[in-house]
Formats: structure tokens, C-alpha cells, sequence
């Protein structure tokens, strides 16, 4: 920035000045300009028709480089032309700080107290206090346990010393908050180990990759009877959504991957207003087989919401007391494909909007209320609908998309329409593939399980924290408390009382 002192006295040598300045200006406001453009587009990208969209963590990506030289963009503009103090702030992250921080306050003072106006002494009168986030990097801690020994002088047979706490790892050297640390960077912010070891290097704490696999293993065996206990209590929920999702498992024999899968069976009454607690189960399976969900399934009698996998409808068919609706969501992405070239399919979009514009309104009612409005108003848009579908699938041919897409949801039309029926029952089922996706980051990041093995401590782990997460449930904090109830002996019998959502009960 050009100080006073540096100005010429020539008046065409402050004219070129000037017209420079104003040139770097627009040029800096037009690169504002232009960024806010890019930014705008990634967001059509997010909220735009379907082809349109981004893979949603590409998306993330590129919304924070355009971010981040947008604010170079906006820092350098304001350089060249300084806000006034009158001017409006800037848009930023807004808002108060969590109470529960630790507040360490900084006091910005004059350096003289005497008035400039005549030197009388000046006091007080009020203050201006902001706030702002700070961080201290991760820092490690030598917790060092002293456990003195004692001996008798009259006899000099007894010695006494209490005894040494339990520990997840014995004779190693992570406190369980450690390895609570450890699960939660792997499992839900999706830090593969050997990353984790680089990030501790920096502090010059050298664990390898292999320790912290170690800890790992032993907390999930630990763990394993509490992912049990879920998936039992899954069991005899009266409805249950279920996925699957592919999981890359090392192959050693073969010098390559294999495909194993993670089955997913999910349970949230929220939407309805039921009392149980929302909870999803991962059971890791060396394949896809039908025979899979009935072995994870036990006994469950009641409603299966799922997507259009054959293995469902095998399951149902064997297990007359296995009910399954399907998912609308799953229809609506067959036409969705179709929608700019078929009249039919945008007709059927529009037709299934309806529907979902009834589902946004009860919402949060209780299970009979919704049943009571889709009967009034879903009910003759499924029947019509069904005439339509049935009328233009005879028009079209039974090879082409648009007729595979009608025939989807027709031969699947009772357990569409199962909804109309029972007020517990979503019209979807997003609610499980939302508690898959967390697994498909993990998948991207770490890219293969070693092993079988290791594909189902991954479902053991993550099927806790997902629980965390669906409570609102801090995992760090429960994994801490609930790895030391563990060692300390914890019953078996009793785990139930170690759930998350008994941390918000």
C-alpha cells in the first residue's frame, strides 16, 4: 500500500497512479467475481438434476479449494481498498462459542490512563470483548502410576500393595482414552492407521502401524459382545431397514482383492415418534448370498424395508413372518435416469413428488395420524398411478429402460404400497443407506480390509460409533468409559447398561 510519503507532487505522475490503482482494483473485484461464479456452479452441482451431480466427497473437495481462493481473492480486494469502519462485516462462521471451553482471557489496554484532552486520569467506562476459537494441537501425555509397596517390621512376612488397574492392553502403554482415539480417527473420521502413526511422528511419538493395529484388535474383541447385543435387540424390533455395501478384503492367496460384503440393519422410530432408541448393526459377510440376512436375522418377525435385492424377496418367501416394504427412493432413481428424454418417466416423477410432498407434512406425527393421511391423500395417487404404469407399460418394450423401469416397480407394487398400510413404515429407505455411506468413505480411504478378520472388526467398531452418532452420543468420551468399564471387568451379562443411547437417557 502506497504511504503519503511516497506520492509524487506531479500531477500526471498521481493521475497514473491513481488509474493503476483502480485497474489492480477491478481486476481483484473481477476475480471475486469469477470465484463467486465457480461457487455458485458447485452448488447447482449439489441441488441439480441427478446426471448433473458430483460424487458428494468430490464435491466437498472442490467447494473447499474454491473456498479458500475465494477468501485469497477477497483478502487481496480488501488490501487494495479497506473497508470503512461503517461498512457491513464480512459473512463468516457466526455464532456462539460452545460454554462448556475453557475461556483464557487476553486484556488489550492502553499504555497511558491519562486523558490526551487536559491529563486528568481516565477510568473506566465500559469494554468491547470478542471472542475467538483457538487451538492447541494435539498434546500427548506420560500418565505415570505409582503403586507403593509396604512391609511389615514386626514380622517381615507381609507385603501389601494395591493391586495394578486393569488394562485393555496389558503391559502396553495407551491409556484407553488413547485407544478410543485411535477407533474413532480410523473408524469414523476415516484415518487409516499408518496415517495416524505420521501424524503422532510429528510429536516424536514413533508407534508403528502394526501397534496400533494391535490395540485395535484387542479393543474390537472387547467390543464385539456389545455389536452382539444390538444386533440382537435389532432382532426383535418390529421393523428394520437393511443394505449392504461392498467391502474390498485382501486376498493373500490370490495376490489380489477379494469382495466381501457389509450388511447393514438399521432401526430409527423417530420419524413416527416411537420411544425405542435409533440403532444400526454392521455384520461383515465373506459374500452376498440370500442365506446371509436370514443367519444375521435370527428370528425377526415383522417389516423388512429394503431396496429391489432379490436375496430379500428369497428371504421373505422362506419366512412367512417376514413382511417387506420397498423403497420408493430406489423407483424414483430408475425414472430420474429417463426424465429428459421420456415424457413418461417426468410424468412418474412428478407423480411420486406428490407422494413425497404428503411424507413431509406428517413427518414427526405418530403412526396412526400418518396412516390416516395416506389414506386420505396417498392412497389415489398409488392407484393411479399403478394404472398408469400397468397402461404404458404395454406401449413400450419390456428390453428397453424405460420398460425395465416400470417393470421394477411393478412387480414390487405390494410391498410399495405397504406404506398405506401402517404408519411406522417410510417411504424409503434412506435411513439405512444414510448409516451406510460412512462405510463407503472408510472404504475410499482405507481401500481394503487385510483380511476377513479384519472386515469384521470393522463392522464391530463402526456399528458402535454409528450408534454414537445416531444418539448424539460423543464417541471419543463413551469409548473412553466404556473401554475401562471393559478391563475393570464389566458383567457380560450386563452390557446393556454400557449402550450409547444410555448416555442420553
Amino acid at each position: 500500500m502506497l504511504m503519503e510519503a511516497d506520492l509524487p507532487e506531479d500531477v500526471d505522475a498521481l493521475r497514473a497512479i491513481v488509474l493503476e490503482q483502480a485497474r489492480k482494483l477491478e481486476s481483484a473485484d473481477a476475480e471475486v467475481a469469477r470465484l463467486r461464479a465457480i461457487l455458485e456452479a458447485f452448488q447447482r452441482h449439489r441441488f441439480g438434476r441427478r446426471s448433473e451431480q458430483l460424487d458428494a466427497d468430490q464435491l466437498q473437495l472442490g467447494l473447499e479449494d474454491v473456498e479458500t481462493a475465494l477468501a485469497h481473492a477477497e483478502v487481496a480486494s480488501e488490501a487494495k481498498a479497506p473497508r470503512a469502519q461503517n461498512d457491513q462485516p464480512r459473512k463468516t462462521n457466526r455464532g456462539a462459542l460452545p460454554a462448556h471451553l475453557e475461556r483464557i482471557e487476553q486484556i488489550v489496554d492502553v499504555d497511558n490512563k491519562a486523558c490526551p484532552c487536559c491529563g486528568g486520569a481516565l477510568h473506566q467506562i465500559g469494554e468491547d470483548i470478542a471472542e475467538r476459537l483457538d487451538v492447541v494441537p494435539t498434546t500427548f501425555r506420560v500418565l505415570v502410576t505409582r503403586r507403593p509397596r509396604y512391609g511389615c517390621r514386626s514380622c517381615e512376612s507381609a507385603v501389601v500393595q494395591a493391586p495394578a488397574p486393569a488394562r485393555i492392553v496389558e503391559g502396553g502403554i495407551p491409556t484407553e482414552a488413547l485407544i478410543a482415539q485411535v477407533l474413532v480417527a480410523k473408524y469414523a473420521d476415516h484415518l487409516p492407521l499408518y496415517r495416524q502413526a505420521q501424524i503422532y511422528a510429528r510429536q516424536d511419538i514413533k508407534l508403528d502401524r502394526s501397534t496400533l493395529a494391535d490395540w485395535v484388535g484387542r479393543a474390537g474383541w472387547y467390543l464385539r459382545p456389545l455389536r452382539d447385543h444390538i444386533l440382537d435387540r435389532l432382532r426383535r424390533s418390529a421393523r428394520l431397514f437393511a443394505d449392504e455395501t461392498t467391502a474390498p478384503v485382501l486376498d493373500p492367496g490370490r495376490g489380489r482383492t477379494k469382495t466381501g460384503q457389509l450388511w447393514a440393519y438399521a432401526r430409527d422410530d423417530r420419524p413416527w415418534g416411537g420411544d425405542d432408541p435409533p440403532m444400526v448393526a454392521y455384520v461383515y459377510a465373506a459374500d452376498r448370498k440370500a442365506e446371509r440376512p436370514e443367519a444375521h436375522l435370527g428370528d425377526f418377525a415383522g417389516i423388512l424395508q429394503v431396496d429391489g435385492y432379490g436375496g430379500y424377496a428369497a428371504l421373505a418367501r422362506r419366512r412367512q413372518q417376514i413382511r417387506l416394504a420397498f423403497c420408493w427412493a430406489h423407483v424414483r432413481r430408475k425414472f430420474f435416469e429417463l426424465a429428459d428424454s421420456s415424457p413418461v418417466a417426468a410424468e412418474v416423477l412428478r407423480r411420486i413428488a406428490s407422494l413425497y410432498a404428503v411424507e413431509d407434512e406428517v413427518r414427526g406425527e405418530a403412526a396412526e395420524q400418518r396412516r390416516v393421511i395416506r389414506d386420505q391423500r396417498s392412497r389415489a395417487i398409488i392407484g393411479d398411478l399403478h394404472q398408469y404404469l400397468e397402461a404404458r407399460g404395454r406401449q413400450v418394450s419390456a428390453k428397453s429402460k424405460l420398460g425395465e423401469a416400470i417393470r421394477y416397480a411393478l412387480t414390487r407394487w405390494d410391498g410399495l404400497a405397504h406404506f398405506l398400510d401402517d404408519g411406522r413404515i417410510d417411504l424409503d429407505s434412506n435411513t439405512v443407506e444414510r448409516s451406510i455411506r460412512p462405510l463407503a468413505l472408510n472404504r475410499k480411504n482405507a481401500l481394503f480390509a487385510g483380511s476377513d478378520e479384519g472386515g469384521d472388526n470393522w463392522a464391530v467398531i463402526a456399528t458402535l460409533i454409528e450408534c454414537c452418532k445416531l444418539n448424539a452420543v460423543n464417541p471419543h468420551e463413551w469409548l473412553t468409559d466404556t473401554l475401562t468399564s471393559l478391563a475393570n471387568g464389566h458383567p457380560a451379562n450386563r452390557v446393556g447398561n454400557l449402550m450409547p443411547w444410555t448416555a442420553v437417557a
